[in-house]
This record gives C-alpha cells, sequence and structure tokens, in this order.
C-alpha cells in the first residue's frame, strides 16, 4: 500500500483524536458532558492495548484457546469492583491521591522510601510494556506499507516508524496530561479520546473477523471443521491437560490484579471516576466489551493459519496480512488504524501516570528533602513540578524507545506484556493487605514488594537477558552457584510449569508470606496506625474526613500561605483557605500561630494533589511544629465529628418530617373547610330540591281539596301533577340514600350474566319516546354483542340511564345527535355515548364526578337536578372495577365513556379471596 496514504489517513485519525480531546476539554470547562457511565466504562478499555488487538491472535495460534485468561481475570473479579476499586476510589479521593504509588506510600505512613520503591518498580515493569506498543505500531506500519516486516542491517531514523509515533506520542500527552499542576484534577479531554479509540478498535476487530469468517469462510462452522482436518491447528481448540490449570489459574489471576493496579488502569478507573455508582454500569459493560474484541479471535487464528500457511507473515499479524493477502487495502488500513488506537491509548494513560510517579515520588522528595535544594528552589517549585513531569513524559518514551531497538525485537507481544502483569502484581499484598488488614505496617509492606520483585527479576527478567551467554545458559541449566534448587525456571524445585504460571506462583507465595509475616514482627508508628485506620473503615469516615481534625500542632497562616503559593499562586492559596474557613466556620488571622487544626490538614491534602502525600507531608512539616497524634485521639476525632454530622442528619430529619407534618395539616384543613363549605352547599341544593316537589304537591293539593266542584278532567290532570312531584321526591331521596350505601361500601352487586346490547336496549325503552318528542337523532353502533358480559345489570342501565338523559338535556331542539358506541378493548367492555351539546370545560371535567360540583356553582345558574347522577354512576363503576371519563370541549359536544372488564366475575373471586 502506499506509503503516504498510509501516513496521510494516520495522522488524520490522530489529529481526529487531537480534536475529541479538545472539543471536550473545552466543553467540560464550561458543563461536564464527560460524567457518563459510558464514557467511563470505554475508558477502561484502555486495558485493551496492542496485545489484545494482535496478540491475542498470535497466542491463539500458538497455544489455542489459552489467550482467553488475559481476559477472564477481569470479568470473574469484576463482580468485586463494587468491594475493592470503590474503597479504592472512596480512600484515593479522601486523600487526593493520583497514583499506586502515592496510594501504597499514603496507606504505610507517606513513606517516600515506598513510593519510591514502587515508582521504581513499575518503570522496570511498564518501560517494555510500552515498548510492545510501539513495537506494535512500528512493525504493523511496516507489515501495511511492505507487505512483509523489513529490517536491514543499518538504523536509519528517517524510516523508523517507532520514532515518529514516539514524538507524536509525546505531543498529545504533554498537551493533555500536563496542563494543570494538580494531578486530582481530571483530564475530560483525554478521557473522551480513549473512549473514541477503544470503539474505533472494537469496530475494527470485529470487521476484520466478520470478513474472515463469513465471506473467505463460511461461517465459525466452516472455518473449525477445516481446521480440525489439520492436526496442528485442532489442538487448538481444546485446553491442553499439560499443565492447563496452572497457565489457565495463574494468567488469569494476574490478569485481574493488573486491571486495577497497571498505571494506567489506575489512572482512568480511580483517579478519572467522577461518580462511584459508574462502577455499577462498567461490572457488565466492560465485560461485555472484552467478549466482543474477542468474539473472533480463535477464527482469525484458524482462518489466517489456514490462508498464509508457509508465507513469512508473523502470527501477531494476521489481522493485517489476511486482507492485504485478499487485496482488500482499505480494509487493512481501517485494521492498522484500530492499531493505532490500541497502542496509543495505553501510550498516553500509561506515561501520563509515570511521569506523575516520577515528579512526586522520586524528583520533588529528593527536592523538598534537601534543605539547601528547597530553599534555592522553592520559589520555582511549581514550575518544576510541571517541567519534571514533562521532562519525565519524554524519558518514558525515550527508554521504551531505545529497549524496543535494543532488545525487544526478539519477544513476542504476549509474553512482554505478560511479563509486566506479574510485576505490577507484586504489589497487590500491600494494596489489598493496607485497605482491609490494620495491621500490616510499612516495613512489611517494603519487604514484601522487594521480595516480589527479586523473584520476579530472576524467574523472568533475568533469563531474558543472559540466554544467549555462555553464563546464562549454566544459570537456567544448573541454577544459580550450580544449586539445582535455583534453577530461574525451575525454582526450589518446581518443575514443569511454564514460566509465567512459575514466576507468579513464587512471587506472591513469598510476598504474601513476607508481608503477613513482618507485619506480626513489626509495630506501626502512629501515623502508619492513623493511616490504617482511615483506610480500612473508609466507608465509616469518609464523609467526616474533611471537617474532623486529624493533626496537631502550632503553625503560621502566614507559612502555610507562603508554602501553597508556591504551588497555587497567592490569590488562589487565599481564596481555597478562606472558602474552607467559612465552610467549616474557622476564624482565620495572618499574625495567629494556632492555626486551626482542620485547615493544617487541608492544606497538606491540597499539597497531596500535586506533590504527592509523602512530598507534602515533608514540606508541611518545614512550616509547622507537629505533635504525634495518638490513636485513640484520631478515633474520637472521627467520631466526634460523625456523631456532629448524624445529630445535623436526625435534626434536619426531624425539621423535614415536621414541616411535612405541618403540610399535611394545612392541607387538610383546607380539605375540611372546603368539604364543610360544599356540605352546606349541598344541603342548600337538596332542601331546594325538596321543596320544589313538596310546595307543589301542597298547592295542587290544595287546589283539588278547596274545589270539589272541579271537572273531572282538571282533577285528573292535577292529581297526576301530584304523583309524578311525588316520584321526584322519592328519586331524590333514593339518590341520597345511594350514595350514601356506596360511600360506605355497604352497596353490593347483585352479578348476571346479559349482553351489551341488551343492557342499552333497556336503557333506551324509556327514553326512546322523549327522544322522538324533541327531535333527536339516536345513532348506535354495538360491537361483539354475543360476547357474555357479567355485571349488575340493574346499575349499569342506571349508569346508561344517567348519561342518555344528561345528553338529552344539553342537546338543541331538533338538532340534537346522540350516538352510542359498545366494543371490547383491551379485555374491557367499553361503552361511548357522545353529543353534539354544549360540552363541558376543560376546568370542569374532573370536577363533574363530584358529587357537590352543581351546588357550589348554584350562583351562576341554578343545577338541573341534585347533582348526583354522575357521582353515583362513578361508584356503581368503581364497584365493577370500571371507571369513567369525559372528553369535551365547550360548545363542541361532549364524549362519556366508561368501562367494565371483561373477566369481572374473575376479578372479585380473586379480591373476596385475598380477604379471607
Amino acid at each position: 500500500m502506499n506509503t503516504w496514504l498510509v501516513i496521510a489517513v494516520s495522522f488524520g485519525y490522530i489529529f481526529l483524536l487531537f480534536s475529541v480531546a479538545f472539543l471536550a476539554q473545552k466543553k467540560s470547562e464550561k458543563k461536564n458532558i464527560i460524567n457518563h457511565p459510558l464514557i467511563y466504562a470505554l475508558s477502561l478499555g484502555v486495558y485493551c492495548t496492542a496485545w489484545t488487538y494482535y496478540g491475542s491472535v498470535g497466542r491463539a495460534t500458538d497455544d489455542g484457546l489459552s489467550f482467553l485468561a488475559v481476559y477472564i481475570g477481569p470479568t470473574l473479579l469484576a463482580p468485586l469492583w463494587w468491594i475493592v476499586l470503590r474503597k479504592i476510589i472512596r480512600i484515593s479521593k479522601v486523600q487526593r491521591i493520583t497514583t499506586i504509588a502515592d496510594f501504597i506510600s499514603a496507606r504505610y505512613g507517606k513513606n517516600i522510601s515506598l513510593g519510591s520503591i514502587v515508582t521504581v518498580f513499575c518503570f522496570v515493569g511498564i518501560i517494555p510494556y510500552i515498548a510492545l506498543q510501539l513495537k506494535a505500531i512500528s512493525e504493523s506500519f511496516d507489515i501495511i506499507t511492505n507487505h512483509k516486516y523489513v529490517s536491514d542491517g543499518g538504523y536509519n531514523f528517517i524510516h523508523d516508524s517507532s520514532l515518529y509515533v514516539m514524538v507524536i506520542m509525546a505531543v498529545f500527552t504533554l498537551m493533555y496530561g500536563t496542563r494543570k499542576i494538580s494531578t486530582n484534577e481530571r483530564h475530560p479531554g483525554m478521557v473522551a479520546a480513549i473512549a473514541v479509540e477503544s470503539i474505533v478498535k472494537l469496530l475494527a476487530f470485529l470487521l476484520i473477523g466478520i470478513f474472515i469468517t463469513y465471506f473467505l469462510f463460511n461461517g465459525f462452522g466452516d472455518i473449525f471443521s477445516r481446521a480440525m482436518e489439520v492436526p496442528s491447528l485442532k489442538k487448538l481448540m481444546t485446553i491442553s491437560s499439560d499443565g492447563g490449570f496452572n497457565e489457565w489459574f495463574w494468567i488469569t489471576l494476574a490478569s485481574g490484579i493488573a486491571f486495577i493496579l497497571l498505571p494506567r488502569q489506575f489512572q482512568v478507573s480511580v483517579v478519572e471516576n467522577r461518580n462511584e455508582r459508574h462502577i455499577k454500569t462498567s461490572m457488565w459493560l466492560f465485560p461485555l466489551y472484552m467478549l466482543l474484541i474477542n468474539l473472533f479471535v480463535l477464527p482469525v487464528a484458524l482462518g489466517g493459519s489456514l490462508l498464509l500457511s508457509g508465507s513469512d507473515v508473523s502470527h501477531d499479524y494476521y489481522l493485517l496480512g489476511i486482507p492485504l493477502q485478499f487485496n482488500q487495502n482499505f480494509l487493512a488500513l481501517f485494521i492498522f488504524i484500530g492499531g493505532i488506537s490500541a497502542a496509543t491509548s495505553m501510550i498516553i494513560v500509561e506515561t501520563m501516570a509515570l511521569s506523575t510517579m516520577f515528579s512526586n515520588n522520586l524528583l520533588l522528595p529528593f527536592i523538598v528533602g534537601n534543605q539547601r535544594l528547597k530553599q534555592s528552589l522553592g520559589e520555582h517549585l511549581s514550575s518544576i513540578t510541571l517541567w519534571s513531569r514533562r521532562f519525565s513524559i519524554v524519558l518514558v518514551l525515550l527508554l521504551a524507545f531505545l529497549y524496543y531497538h535494543s532488545l525487544d525485537r526478539v519477544y513476542s507481544l504476549v509474553s512482554i506484556g505478560l511479563i509486566s502483569f506479574v510485576s505490577v502484581a507484586q504489589f497487590a499484598p500491600a494494596v489489598v493487605g493496607g485497605i482491609f488488614w490494620k495491621k500490616g505496617t510499612k516495613t512489611a509492606a517494603v519487604a514484601s514488594i522487594l521480595v516480589g520483585f527479586v523473584v520476579w527479576s530472576y524467574t523472568l527478567v533475568l533469563p531474558s537477558l543472559v540466554q544467549n551467554t555462555a553464563w546464562g545458559i549454566s544459570l537456567l541449566e544448573n541454577g544459580a552457584f550450580g544449586i539445582s534448587g535455583l534453577k530461574p525456571f525451575a525454582l526450589f524445585g518446581l518443575e514443569g510449569w511454564g514460566q509465567i504460571p512459575h514466576a507468579m506462583f513464587w512471587s506472591m507465595f513469598l510476598n504474601i508470606g513476607t508481608y503477613v509475616l513482618v507485619s506480626f514482627l513489626t509495630v506501626q508508628s502512629q501515623i502508619e496506625k492513623n493511616q490504617s485506620e482511615i483506610f480500612v473503615d473508609i466507608f465509616k469516615y469518609s464523609a467526616v474526613y474533611e471537617s474532623s481534625v486529624v493533626w496537631k500542632g502550632r503553625a503560621s497562616m502566614t507559612d502555610i500561605e507562603a508554602l501553597l503559593s508556591q504551588f497555587f499562586g497567592k490569590e488562589r492559596s487565599r481564596q481555597v483557605l478562606t472558602l474552607f474557613a467559612k465552610k467549616h466556620n474557622i476564624e482565620i488571622s495572618d499574625d495567629n500561630v494556632h492555626v486551626d487544626a482542620r485547615l493544617v490538614a487541608y492544606s497538606e491534602r491540597l499539597l497531596s494533589g500535586v506533590i504527592g502525600s509523602a512530598s507534602a507531608r515533608i514540606m508541611m512539616s518545614s512550616v509547622v511544629t507537629e505533635e504525634d497524634l495518638r490513636m485513640e485521639e484520631v478515633l474520637n476525632i472521627l467520631k466526634e465529628s460523625q456523631q456532629v454530622i448524624a445529630s445535623n442528619r436526625e435534626l434536619k430529619r426531624k425539621s423535614t418530617e415536621l414541616k411535612s407534618a405541618m403540610d399535611e395539616l394545612a392541607l387538610m384543613n383546607e380539605k375540611l373547610k372546603e368539604t364543610d363549605e360544599l356540605k352546606d352547599d349541598f344541603l342548600s341544593t337538596v332542601t331546594h330540591e325538596l321543596r320544589t316537589p313538596i310546595t307543589s304537591i301542597r298547592a295542587f293539593s290544595e287546589i283539588v281539596h278547596d274545589n270539589p266542584d272541579l271537572e273531572l278532567e282538571d282533577r285528573q290532570h292535577y292529581l297526576n301533577i301530584i304523583i309524578k312531584e311525588t316520584e321526584r321526591l322519592s328519586r331524590l331521596i333514593s339518590q341520597v340514600l345511594d350514595l350514601e350505601r356506596y360511600e360506605s361500601g355497604r352497596q353490593k352487586l347483585t352479578l348476571s350474566r346479559t349482553t351489551n346490547a341488551q343492557l342499552i336496549e333497556e336503557a333506551l325503552e324509556p327514553l326512546r319516546q322523549l327522544m322522538k318528542e324533541k327531535g333527536i337523532e339516536l345513532i348506535t353502533d354495538i360491537k361483539d354483542e354475543n360476547v357474555p358480559l357479567v355485571c349488575d345489570e340493574d346499575k349499569i342501565i342506571q349508569v346508561l340511564n344517567n348519561l342518555l338523559s344528561n345528553a338529552m338535556k344539553f342537546v338543541e331542539q331538533n338538532q340534537g345527535v346522540i350516538s352510542i358506541v359498545s366494543e371490547i378493548k383491551a379485555g374491557n367492555f367499553i361503552f361511548r355515548i357522545e353529543d353534539n351539546g354544549k360540552g363541558v370545560a376543560t376546568e370542569f371535567q374532573e370536577l363533574i364526578f363530584e358529587k357537590f360540583f352543581q351546588a357550589k356553582n348554584q350562583l351562576i345558574k341554578k343545577p338541573k337536578g341534585s347533582g348526583l347522577g354522575l357521582a353515583i354512576c362513578r361508584n356503581i363503576l368503581e364497584l365493577h372495577k370500571g371507571g369513567i371519563m369525559v372528553a369535551s370541549e365547550k360548545d363542541q359536544g361532549a364524549v362519556f365513556t366508561f368501562y367494565i372488564p371483561q373477566y369481572l366475575e374473575r376479578l372479585i373471586e380473586s379480591s373476596e379471596s385475598n380477604l379471607m
């Protein structure tokens, strides 16, 4: 493929990453757009480096399914992230910890030596891992531009792609990793770029997997069946019984530990975490990501072995070799970009983490620990800190570049990655023991890490350095000093294991044993005890830590401000101290040597976020006179703070409850007033309704009584009026009594089987003549009329009769149209009565079903009837487990809809059985 095209596309992609990082950084300064669990989970994809992208295929080609152990580790330990990772995040936020070296140092008394040891060992273990990424990019570039890896005898830096990668990565990391001096400030631009890279490398791997599996072969079955015919490939699809368990177990354990303790993983999972709840999403999303990115590893490995048999393409680069073999150049170019994503994300984050460790745990402790240097450089410490990180970024990349060109070419991607995994696993006892066991001591942590790295170096690193020398051959065959029990690959007589499981077993066994044994034999210092209490019980104390006094001594505000201003500037230092003092009601004064202890502890934590906890402690000790704080005092301080917070919370809770109760009482009082008003209005309405028929009855009775000579026809007319008024009076009394029975729960249903058609017909029968007289057009549309309906027939007819009567009242003479529709829908019998009358205003559509509604409005217009009809309808339907509603606009008619469950009988039986 054309070299300049590959270079142009590569630079275009890197420019895209720069743009994403720039925009995310800019937007986050105004609004936090990166605070999303999906972004957090995708950023964890930095775990999947060039080793995953290229090396998994190479390992699968050589060893079959064993490549999965590297990804099973984090997957199996994912359920523990909420316990372990969340605790590490909480500790780091409270203590302003920014690196794994600072974490271990802070736990064991903020010890400088321990932080320095961890930093040095991280450099030794991780530099080869970064070199691995340079190797992957360089060799994949040579493959895609020359169709094979080219290696001549001389070195020409102009054609060395790894040199350009190193320079570009240095520029990117310098721009987005060292923009600010405070390392506990997050890097949203970098996180966004890493999330994009995680997506790109996943899509690229899935695309090449689909191409090989479904375009070059006829699916998984075709690849596997063809591979089964080749003996050397058949064994790749089974788990070897020869040392298989040891291989799987120890690599799985190493990968699970490395997922949290690798410097880059600590950076993205702990330092860049914005919300602990994002861990819950990552616990299932990240394992899913790893499943997808490994879905086609074995098919690609088998397909590459079948398609490229006899070619000079390395197993690690089948991803590129296969599309190039079939002239799929643009696919190969996209795969190459995916490889860049896998490698560069690791390089950027790992380099940034190592640079912070170099600055905080090697350079700055050396400067601040030397009185002469500190005095001469004190005014420039801020710029020295920033430039030391920039220098260390270049240093790390340069060392990785040199390692790649001197030693790295002879080793596979996987072997280098696993060696780095075993190296960081040596921190596990000190970290896990430090957050769950209070007895772990600084001496034990130092000793265990040293022992672990000695074993790691002897069993993995040393053999690779001397294997081509006479002394090295003797060491491997006979052991050190001719002692067979000291063979690097068969230490203490343990033979038959692979190099990685063998080294992992002995290093962890001796590491853990040393940590536990030395912890029991040594005594913690006072500050170690304090830190162990806080680390182990962080969830107990994190809420009160900032406001708690965890320092005792004397200090000058002027000195503290001067110290902070060296890193933050005078104005910002004064601002943050003033804000803290205001928040915690602390009085501050320039000439007061008895500065509040909380302010001193807060100042030290601010410095910890810039220069690390060990250096911060040294800096603070230079301006304060400190006294040892006993464990009992620390516990009392924290407990007192907890009690204050608990009391405040309880007071706040009771205040909230009181306010809620007062609001509820006020609401009940309003309801009582309204009910009282409605009761008065109701009594007025009912009295009016009763008086009208009684007055009529009395008047016409007196006419008949006082006029015995009335004509028979007139007498009959007056008596008919008396009878109708009596019936009207009876109906009103019945409605009041009915409503009382419904609301008291004494009304029962008499269920029977009928149909919707029969109910409608019986309801219409007494009304048809009245409709005819008023000139009302009646439309009926009855569906599902043969389906049995279980209900209280008389009461549903009463509902229909009431709704139809209301419709007849409000339509115009000779212009009225009333339609009745009934059907079964969603398991309910639906009845819909629609008219073209005056309608119901929107604000009254809920109120018309209240029993007192008309009475409330009788000053506006005298109500027709008592206003109880719709209230009784609603009660009837609620007894039937149904409901009623209205849809209407003023002067545009109304649609009343009510429903009854189709299987009412079952519902009632079920509710009755629940009551028994």
